[in-house]
């Protein structure tokens, strides 16, 4: 299993960075990105506190590690400024929080993210067709969500992710130890979806290549 969508106390999860990343080794895990929730007033403090840290955790733990953050009720005009500096102190993948349909998401929010070009847009909701065909034009990763609420527009985001080919990532969006899902479980979510076996593989292998890229 690869998460790319998990918080710690940094912001509103419950553990600190080095018990996710153990809980997630010792389930099994390949690879895993830190994702705390960010805006223009913390960004600086999360990433300066993760940089290198994290890699080290990591490695001790065989596992995979990136550093990165969730753009967070952002406004949708500061979001690429926001993914620019993210990226220059030093962010690994850049995750926005998309227009969930059960949170106050600003209109324009999925626009935006997409057109600054972050890595992956979670769980984006009701999502237009003209957003994911250019979510699909510019490489970004649309998610399919097992999070309790989030999910509930899974079937709608691989419908449209199917039509016009845009990429699909499966993540937990962690909060606590509890959410970290097994790799059959995150499987079943998206299938319930409405995703082929064949897609489920793909999404496993986009993730996979962003961890890849990340690294490299």
């Amino acid at each position: 299993m690869i998460d790319l969508h998990t918080h710690t106390v940094f912001s509103d999860g419950e553990v600190i960075p080095a018990e996710l990343i153990r809980r997630a080794a010792v389930a099994g895990y390949r690879a895993l990105a830190i994702t705390d929730h960010a805006d223009q007033s913390n960004l600086e403090m999360l990433l300066s506190n993760m940089v290198g840290v994290v890699d080290e955790l990591g490695r001790a733990n065989n596992l995979e590690v990136l550093v990165g953050v969730e753009l967070t009720h952002v406004p949708p005009r500061m979001i690429a400024e926001c993914t620019r500096r993210a990226r220059a102190l030093g962010a690994q993948l850049v995750v926005c929080h998309g227009e969930t349909i059960v949170e106050p998401v600003a209109d324009g929010t999925n626009r935006a993210a997409i057109e600054a070009g972050v890595d992956i847009l979670s769980h984006p909701g009701l999502i237009s067709d003209e957003d994911v065909r250019l979510a699909a034009q510019k490489g970004v990763a649309l998610e399919i969500s097992t999070r309790k609420g989030h999910c509930l527009a899974n079937g709608h985001v691989a419908r449209l992710a199917r039509e016009y080919g845009a990429s699909l990532v499966i993540n937990n969006d962690a909060h606590a130890p509890g959410d970290l899902m097994s790799l059959e479980m995150a499987c079943n979510v998206a299938l319930g979806a409405g995703m082929s076996n064949e897609e489920v593989v793909r999404a496993r292998q986009n993730s996979a290549a962003l961890v890849a890229r990340a690294k490299g």
